[in-house]
């Protein structure tokens, strides 16, 4: 019955709007957000990207994308995904953050539908590199903590420092990187998948109008 609770408290449905007289700035660098059910994740070019960040690179020779996603660690680790780690991704607890390196095109790998580009200053994808680093557990050498290889080749999962639940989700933590990066993304209050491409859809429709 808790389960049911909590699952039915993260599937209900709200929407963000962009907010009030927000400017959307472009620029001649981009990112891509990407949408996989409950989950969201921020794809970063690899040519776009240096060190530290750029490091993770090298155990996957050829990749054109690492892409990026926040969650609880033990359901992450988990793999199957079953009741047991979703009840625990309610509650504050460890998190990990998963990367994907690509070397299909992003829409190849997950579908057009599913893959929203957007347009910003290098100095913004440097932020959101420099931030996605900064919440990843180091060790005594200084390199990311790794855990586990993710759920599917060329993936992985490493140590992330900020606590994950209810209320910080892989929703919110997207949505926060892209506030951070400079565009136009209100973060508060955002828990579902919906929230954040409902807005990164807007940004990118405005970015791709004429003499914008």
């Amino acid at each position: 019955m808790v389960l049911l609770v909590c699952v039915g408290l993260l599937g209900g449905c709200t929407s963000v709007t962009l907010p009030q007289g927000a400017a959307v700035p472009t620029g001649n660098a981009s990112i891509i957000v990407v949408a996989s059910g409950w989950h969201t994740d921020i794809g970063l070019p690899t040519d776009e990207l240096g060190a530290p960040l750029a490091d993770l690179e090298r155990d996957f020779p050829g990749a054109r994308f690492l892409v990026f996603g926040f969650g609880e660690r033990a359901y992450l680790m988990a793999r199957d995904g079953g009741s047991g780690e979703m009840l625990g991704a309610v509650f504050p607890s460890d998190s990990a953050i998963r990367m994907t390196a690509l070397r299909a095109p992003p829409a190849d790998a997950f579908g057009a539908d599913h893959v929203v580009t957007l347009h910003l200053s290098p100095q913004g994808v440097d932020r959101i590199a420099a931030l996605i680093w900064q919440g990843m557990e180091k060790q005594a050498d200084g390199t990311a903590r790794r855990l586990a290889g993710g759920p599917y080749d060329g993936s992985a999962l490493y140590a992330a420092t900020e606590t994950y639940d209810a209320l910080h989700t892989c929703n919110s933590w997207t949505a926060l990187l892209l506030h951070e990066a400079g565009l136009p993304v209100d973060p508060i209050g955002v828990l579902f998948t919906g929230q954040v491409m409902d807005q990164v859809r807007r940004i990118a429709a405005l970015q791709a109008r004429p003499n914008h």
